[in-house]
């Protein structure tokens, strides 16, 4: 693991709710707003780009754990935008505080944890 990989570590990444992202193309919901599932792929998505130049060649990381509220509707259209600050890192444990908000404001919070993984032995494992 790379000596730079210290805690504070953000990032913010931007997305435009799609026809794709919804509840009801996700099956967790039946309107066209921005899905939970949706929502979190994108948090963890923004954890793992935050910290990816900071790894060894050859490593990556893998989501473990999310612990996240969704708390308002987003239209299909509107962008929304999710910062992801790395909290804590533990040996090959990441611990981040990620934050969705759309252009009125908030729409999800929560922790999510994600540990750095060696990619060639992670698929040689899967591959047994």
């Amino acid at each position: 693991m790379s000596e730079i990989l210290v805690p504070g570590i953000r990032l913010t990444n931007t997305m435009t709710v799609g026809s794709k992202d919804t509840a009801a193309v996700y099956g967790s919901g039946l309107h066209d707003v921005l899905s939970t599932p949706a929502m979190i792929a994108f948090m963890e998505q923004t954890a793992m780009k935050a910290v990816e130049a900071c790894l060894n060649p050859g490593e990556g990381t893998v989501g473990t754990e999310v612990n996240i509220k969704h708390l308002k509707a987003t239209p299909v259209g509107k962008n929304i935008t999710c910062t992801a600050t790395l909290r804590e890192v533990n040996g090959n444990r990441l611990l981040f505080h990620v934050e969705a908000a759309d252009e009125d404001g908030k729409i999800g919070e929560g922790l999510h944890e994600r540990f750095i993984i060696d990619n060639m032995r992670f698929k040689e494992k899967l591959n047994r």
